[in-house]
C-alpha cells in the first residue's frame, strides 16, 4: 500500500491541493511505521515544494 501511495503523491504533485487531500487519506490508512516512512520519503522527495504541507500534515520537520 506504501509504494501505491508513493505513486500516487507523486503524480497528483502538480498541485497542491491535490497533493493535501491524497497525502491526508493516506496517513489516515497507513499504520504508524509507514506513516513514518512515509515523512521520510515525502520530506526527502517534495520539501523543496510543499513544505509548509508536510509540516502541517506530519505535525513538524522531519527528525534528523
Amino acid at each position: 500500500m506504501l509504494e501505491y501511495i508513493k505513486l500516487i503523491l507523486s503524480k497528483v504533485s502538480f498541485s497542491k491541493e491535490l497533493f493535501e487531500k491524497e497525502l491526508r487519506k493516506a496517513i489516515q490508512m497507513l499504520v504508524p511505521t509507514e506513516v513514518e516512512q512515509l515523512k521520510s520519503w515525502c520530506y526527502a522527495k517534495f520539501s523543496h515544494l510543499y513544505e509548509e504541507i508536510l509540516n502541517r500534515n506530519f505535525g513538524g520537520e522531519l527528525s534528523r
